[in-house]
C-alpha cells in the first residue's frame, strides 16, 4: 500500500493552520469552562474599569472589604436576608495575571496615616467565593452552594483603545489632529508636524521625536480633564516602552509611498492594534459578563463644558467595546460571553452634600444616555448612580447670611488640614450642563464648579463592618445581586 505524498506547506499556510488550531483549542476550553460554571460552581466575572482619576483601586478594595465584613451591605438582598453565610478570598484562577494587591491597598486606606493607594497600571485579578443558601423551593430541598466572583481590574485607558480596532491609521490621524486644533495642549505637536513631509524616507530619530511629543500631549490632555487619550499604552507603556508598536504618531492624510515616514507610521499603528489591543480583548475583556465603569464626573464638570462633552462621547465609544447583550447559556457556548449588566458610576459623591446626590446621579444618567440606550436595545441592563467607595468626608450644615448652607468637611490633600467646604450647586436639570457642552462653550455661563481633593479619614472599624461608603451596596446589588 502506497502512502500519500504530502505537498510542501508554505509559511503562510502553517500560520493559518496554527491560527485555526489555536482558535479551536480556545473554543473547546471555553465550552468546557462554561459547562463547568453553569452546572457546578457558577462564576461571575466582574470587570472594573474607569477613566482617569475615577478611583478603581479604591472601589475594588472597599468592595472586597465590605463583602468580607458585610455590616454595611444591607442593600444587597442576599446579604440582608441572611442567605449569604460566608465570603472568603480564594487564590485567583488565572496564574498568568497579577493578583490585585488587596491587603496592601487596604492598609494604605485604613492605616494610622491613611492615604489613597496607587492607581491601576495593568491587569490584575482577585477571586471571592460566596457560600449562599438558594431562595424559594430550591433552597428548601438543597444545601448551600458556592458562587465565585472574579474581579478583573484593568486601566480605562486600555478600554478606550478597543475603539481603534475599527479605524484605519488615516481615520484615527484625522480625528486626533482635528481635536488638537482646539486644544492648547496640542500646540507643540502641531508645530512639530507643520514642517514634516510624510512622503520622505522613514527616519527613526524623527519617529521617536514625534511619538515623544504626541505622548507629552496625551499626558497633558488627560491632566486637563479630557478622556479621548488614545493609544492608551502611550500613557501606561509598561514593559513595551520604546517598542516600535508604541513609536508612532498621527500625521496629516496624504500619499504613503514605500519606506516613507507615513507608511511606517501606518504599519506601526496596525501593529499596535494586532499586537496590543487584540490580545487584550481576546485574553481578558471578552470573558467579562458584568461591568462597572467608574467616572469622575465632578472632575469633568470642574474642567468645563468641553471636558463634559468629551466625557459623553467617551462613554458612547466605550459601550461599543462591550458587546452588550443577554447571557443565555447556549449563547455562551456558541458565541462567547456578552456583557449583560453595565453600571456607570459617578464616584466621589462624598465631595457633595447628600442633598445634591440625586442631581449628580441625574447628570451621570444624562451623560451616558446614548450609551445606555444602545445597551438596552441589545438586551443588556444598565444603571447610572452616584457612589463613594470610601467615604472621606462628613456632612454639616451652617447658617450663612441667614440661610442654611450644606457643606462637607474633610482633610484637604493640599494642606493636610481639616476644612468645611461648599463646592457649588449642581443644576437639577442636566441639560444646563449638556447643552453648553454640545454647543462647544468654553466656560459655564452661570457659575463655576469647584472640586477639592480630600485625603481619607482615619477610621476605627467595628467588628463585622467594612469601610464606610455611599451606595456601594446598591451598586453591588445591581451588578451581582441576581446571581446570589
Amino acid at each position: 500500500m502506497s502512502l500519500p505524498i504530502l505537498a510542501p506547506t508554505s509559511k503562510g499556510q502553517v500560520l493559518v493552520i496554527t491560527t485555526i488550531a489555536d482558535g479551536v483549542s480556545r473554543t473547546i476550553e471555553g465550552v468546557g469552562n462554561t459547562v463547568s460554571e453553569q452546572l457546578f460552581e457558577p462564576v461571575i466575572k466582574l470587570g472594573v474599569t474607569g477613566l482617569s482619576r475615577a478611583g478603581k483601586t479604591v472601589f475594588i478594595t472597599s468592595l472586597v472589604a465590605n463583602l468580607l465584613d458585610r455590616g454595611r451591605m444591607s442593600g444587597v438582598q442576599a446579604i440582608n436576608s441572611g442567605r449569604v453565610s460566608s465570603v472568603v478570598l480564594q487564590p485567583q484562577p488565572d496564574d498568568t495575571i497579577a493578583r490585585f494587591d488587596y491587603e496592601a491597598h487596604l492598609a494604605d486606606m485604613l492605616g494610622t496615616k491613611p492615604e489613597w493607594p496607587d492607581s491601576t497600571r495593568s491587569v490584575s485579578q482577585l477571586r471571592l467565593s460566596f457560600r449562599v443558601q438558594p431562595a424559594g423551593l430550591l433552597g428548601m430541598v438543597s444545601g448551600p452552594k458556592t458562587i465565585h466572583l472574579d474581579i478583573i481590574d484593568y486601566p480605562g485607558e486600555w478600554l478606550l483603545d478597543l475603539g481603534l480596532m475599527d479605524k484605519t491609521y488615516s481615520q484615527w490621524s484625522t480625528e486626533v489632529l482635528k481635536r488638537l486644533e482646539t486644544r492648547a495642549a496640542g500646540a507643540e505637536y502641531r508645530g512639530q508636524i507643520a514642517n514634516i513631509d510624510g512622503t520622505t524616507k522613514f527616519d527613526e530619530v524623527i519617529s521617536k521625536g514625534l511619538a515623544g511629543a504626541f505622548t507629552d500631549y496625551l499626558h497633558q490632555a488627560r491632566k486637563d480633564g479630557f478622556y479621548d487619550c488614545t493609544p492608551g499604552r502611550f500613557l501606561l507603556p509598561g514593559d513595551m516602552a520604546g517598542s516600535p508598536a508604541l513609536t508612532f504618531a498621527p500625521l496629516p492624510d496624504g500619499a504613503a509611498p514605500r519606506r516613507s515616514l507615513r507608511r511606517e507610521m501606518e504599519r506601526r499603528f496596525e501593529a499596535y492594534k494586532s499586537k496590543v489591543v487584540k490580545p487584550f480583548f481576546r485574553d481578558h475583556f471578552s470573558k467579562i459578563d458584568r461591568q462597572v465603569v467608574l467616572v469622575d464626573a465632578l472632575g469633568a464638570i470642574h474642567s468645563g463644558p468641553q471636558a463634559v462633552e468629551d466625557l459623553r462621547a467617551a462613554m458612547t465609544d466605550i459601550l461599543g467595546a462591550f458587546r452588550p447583550g443577554r447571557n443565555a447559556f447556549l449563547t455562551q457556548l456558541l458565541l462567547g460571553k456578552r456583557v449583560d449588566k453595565i453600571l456607570f458610576a459617578a464616584t466621589k459623591a462624598d465631595h457633595l452634600h447628600q442633598s445634591q446626590h440625586e442631581a449628580l446621579s441625574d447628570i451621570m444618567s444624562a451623560l451616558t444616555r446614548d450609551a445606555r440606550d444602545r445597551a438596552q436595545f441589545a438586551g443588556a441592563k444598565t444603571a447610572a448612580m452616584a457612589i463613594a467607595s470610601l467615604r472621606a468626608t462628613v456632612e454639616e450644615t451652617r447658617t450663612h447670611n441667614g440661610e442654611n448652607l450644606n457643606l462637607v468637611r474633610g482633610i484637604l490633600t493640599e494642606t493636610g488640614k481639616e476644612a468645611a467646604l461648599f463646592a457649588g450647586e449642581l443644576p437639577r436639570d442636566p441639560a444646563k450642563l449638556l447643552i453648553p457642552a454640545k454647543e462647544g462653550a468654553e466656560t459655564w455661563l452661570d457659575q463655576d464648579f469647584s472640586v477639592m481633593s480630600f485625603d481619607p479619614y482615619p477610621v476605627e472599624l467595628e467588628p463585622g463592618f467594612g469601610p464606610p461608603h455611599i451606595r456601594l451596596d446598591k451598586a453591588t446589588e445591581f451588578l451581582i445581586g441576581d446571581r446570589l
